[in-house]
């Protein structure tokens, strides 16, 4: 169920590395070196696996951009929220 925007807002107060803009959320890290943000974007894949949920993202050598939402929600979900507090568990390791 797609949720509403002072809902996402209230949720990302948990999350102040990520934005709220075009019907998903959104966050950017950077990382050492290419390696690192591989290692770390193998890691998320895993757990994008094991959720069922997956992410838009790009990587540029040190740099790893994130943007979910659930498509056949038409917006952002809790699945995003789950998937993303993933996400900054794995990143948190890896620093």
């Amino acid at each position: 169920m797609k949720l509403d925007e002072d809902t996402i807002e209230k949720k990302l107060l948990h999350l102040p590395e990520w934005d709220y803009y075009e019907n998903a959320i959104h966050t950017e890290y950077e990382f050492d070196n290419f390696k690192d943000c591989f290692s770390a974007m193998s890691r998320i894949a895993f757990e994008c696996e094991a959720l069922n949920h997956h992410p838009n993202w790009s990587n540029t050598y040190n740099i790893l951009k994130i943007s979910l939402s659930t498509h056949d929600a038409d917006g952002v979900t809790i699945k995003d929220f789950k998937l993303a507090e993933a996400i900054e568990a794995i990143v948190e390791e890896e620093e």
